[in-house]
């Protein structure tokens, strides 16, 4: 990580419209912080409190949230029970 970003930074963007989707532009600090460029994959993961996680591209991590979404469809009953 660069010596000029923090870990707490906050990069403020904005959804826009992007044909007939809605998208958002990262500012090239993210990207940096991020670790990608054009043409990788991001990954967004929910996190608490109504929250995205966004990933850049690493080697096995499109494996292991498949092993994970498997194992919550598997034990989705068991998981909402204990959520409660």
């Amino acid at each position: 990580m660069s010596d000029n970003i923090s870990y707490n930074m906050a990069i403020e963007t904005k959804v826009r419209k992007i044909g007939n989707s809605l998208g958002i532009v990262l500012p090239k600090e993210a990207l940096q912080v991020l670790k990608v460029e054009e043409g990788q994959s991001l990954y967004l993961t929910e996190s608490p409190d109504n929250s995205l996680r966004i990933t850049g591209d690493r080697p096995g991590f499109e494996e292991v949230m498949k092993v994970a979404e498997e194992g919550m469809n598997r034990y989705r009953n068991a998981l909402r029970e204990l959520a409660k």
